[in-house]
């Protein structure tokens, strides 16, 4: 590689970009992706890149992978995938703070290898959240170790997070602008990066469990626990315990017995749903009648729901089976609201009123002058300023509440929920996963077979898919590409390259130039964010890798792995999303994130030069 090349006048606008970008990124005076615009302009105007390849990164691959895979999250997400994924673990946990922790890592860890790192961040919040409502323990113990397992996690596949996305696209582009004699760079496979990635996730899974309660926070004043119902209405109104099948067998005093005398028995739990024939339903009426072969979804403690079944004889089963999709998290649950003083509830009781019949909703307890009724609330007379505490579907609590006659105060699910689309969308899922394995076809055509799949099948609306593209994201990278292209095309890449090999001492190994790179791109990360920091650096390093002779697809996967190597600024679209949830300082991130930063350094050195 020649390193006596003369900086010319577009390496010098080009370097000036970077320089431009650089700032306006680490001082955020003007936004990111409006700083990304204003340098896809300058581009343009400059002559850097043609007119006719400016707009390129719009319709590149990667931008199609990052749209795809946001779509294809908020799937699953509508179908409750995650809310079963949440039970699973606590049924696993059996309790245990270490191996409920462990479980979460390696689970949320394993699911963003297909699923980018902000989209499963994103979808594993409220998950994180049941599991702390269950448990107890403190959001901030939980979301730094998942958030870790999250980024580590992405490096298990080329689509597993915004770097790895776009590195293909960088690597075919740069071979414009290879030396003569030089092989063509070839686009790296799904799976390529998979041995890394899975090294990686180990090492965060043992780090966490070993040094993870002396490293993270006990609790924070300022954590807040979003959807953290359970724990509260456990704490206000006595409302605890888990839901219960009980099937009503042919000996049980319950059959021809109506809902409502069922639930006037003495020791009777909290009757939520039904279901009859194949006939379910959440807040049977009262008048409802139980016959043989029903189940009765209830709420309690497992020993008193225990004794009620076997007085009844009724058969217990405590894993939700028939009325699973009723019990969906993403479907229905526990509410709050108030009745306003011009309500036409006011003086009846919710029997009268058919709570249950005309809206769905079943009448838990009233909190009236700060004191709580439970005790044959049914037949309680409502009052102005009563705080009633209602369990429902989502949906019929929205119908509900549109007659004013109380207004909601719980924040809940506002948007359709599908559980029952749950095996079409994983099926969609799973086919997509195994067509972007096949290397006849390219990986944006295979998620968009499955973005399309959901779509044809009713998993979302077309008007939800657009909403779930974060076009911030989008728009940032689409507007950078172009800007790398520009770093390799100019010359300036090559430039930057050959005087740092000038610089350097001679006889200097390849390895320790890799570790160079890994540590200044983390550094550079922090700064400009990871997808910045890709696009400038992937050019630069395969010219570093012409300069000493190494391999530059190796060098380019250092980069695009080291991009995402940052646990400890909000400049990571994952960490930035769990600061603020679980109220961690930035001596809180240091602490945690700054020795993880180092062993994932560490890690894909190592490896790289081991497979490569």
């Amino acid at each position: 590689m020649d390193t006596t090349l003369t900086l010319t006048t577009d390496m010098q606008w080009v370097l000036g970009l970077v320089c431009f970008t650089m700032v306006m990124f680490l001082f955020e005076r003007i936004r990111a992706d409006v700083v990304s615009l204003v340098v896809l302009v300058l581009l343009g105007l400059t002559g850097l890149v043609a007119p006719e390849d400016l707009f390129g990164g719009f319709s590149s691959d990667a931008v199609m992978n990052v749209i795809a895979t946001m779509i294809l999250g908020a799937g699953l997400d509508r179908t409750g995938a995650l809310n079963r994924l949440a039970s699973w673990l606590l049924r696993r946990a059996h309790g245990m703070e270490q191996r409920l922790l462990l479980l979460a890592q390696a689970v949320a860890g394993l699911n963003s290898a297909i699923i980018q790192n902000t989209s499963a961040t994103a979808l594993y919040l409220p998950v994180v959240s049941r599991l702390t409502a269950r448990t107890g323990i403190s959001l901030s113990r939980l979301l730094m170790p998942v958030s870790a397992a999250i980024i580590m996690g992405g490096s298990l596949t080329m689509v597993g997070n915004s770097p790895l996305i776009l590195l293909n696209d960088l690597l075919v582009s740069a071979n414009a602008n290879m030396p003569s004699g030089a092989a063509s760079l070839q686009p790296l496979k799904m799976f390529a990066p998979l041995p890394i990635g899975l090294i990686l996730l180990a090492a965060s899974l043992l780090y966490f469990h070993f040094f993870g309660r002396r490293l993270l926070p006990q609790d924070s004043p300022d954590a807040v626990t979003p959807a953290r119902t359970q724990s509260y209405f456990a704490r206000a109104y006595g409302i605890d315990g888990d839901i219960f099948e009980l099937t009503v067998t042919a000996d049980s005093p319950l059959v021809g017995m109506s809902v409502g005398d069922a639930e006037s028995q003495v020791d009777a739990p909290l009757l939520l749903a039904l279901l009859t024939g194949n006939e379910s339903r959440l807040a049977p009426p009262g008048d409802t009648r139980i016959w043989v072969g029903s189940v009765l979804g209830v709420m309690g403690q497992r020993d008193a729901i225990s004794d009620f079944a076997q007085k009844n004889f009724l058969r217990m089963s405590s894993r939700l089976r028939a009325l699973a999709d009723l019990f969906n998290p993403s479907r229905a649950g526990i509410s709050e609201a108030v009745v306003p003083p011009n309500s036409t509830f006011i003086g009846q009781p919710s029997s009268k009123l058919r709570l249950r019949k005309q809206h769905g909703l079943s009448l838990l307890a009233i909190n009236r002058d700060k004191q709580v009724l439970r005790d044959d609330v049914r037949n309680l007379p409502i009052r102005a300023g009563d705080m009633l505490v209602l369990h429902s579907i989502w949906s019929d609590l929205a119908d509900a509440a549109k007659s004013n006659d109380f207004v909601v105060v719980t924040d809940y699910p506002k948007d359709e929920q599908r559980p029952h689309k749950f095996k079409i969308a994983m099926a969609i899922f799973a086919i997509s996963m195994l067509l972007a394995l096949s290397s006849r076809i390219p990986t944006s055509i295979a998620l968009m077979t499955g973005v399309a799949g959901m779509l044809v099948a009713g998993v979302l609306k077309m008007d939800e898919a657009y909403a779930a593209i974060n076009w911030k994201t989008v728009f940032l990278m689409a507007c950078l590409i172009p800007l790398g292209w520009a770093m390799d095309s100019s010359g300036a890449a090559a430039w930057v390259a050959g005087h740092s090999i000038d610089r350097l001492p001679q006889g200097m190994p390849p390895w320790l130039i890799e570790l160079a790179l890994a540590l200044f791109t983390t550094a550079f990360s922090m700064v400009i964010s990871h997808v910045g920091a890709t696009i400038v650096m992937v050019p630069l390093a395969i010219n570093l890798a012409l300069a000493v002779g190494g391999n530059p697809t190796a060098f380019a996967l250092i980069v695009a792995l080291s991009a995402s190597n940052n646990f400890i600024t909000a400049s990571n679209p994952s960490i930035s999303m769990i600061t603020g949830p679980a109220g961690y300082t930035a001596r809180d991130m240091w602490r945690s994130g700054g020795p993880l930063t180092l062993i994932y350094t560490t890690i894909i050195v190592v490896m790289i030069n081991l497979l490569y």
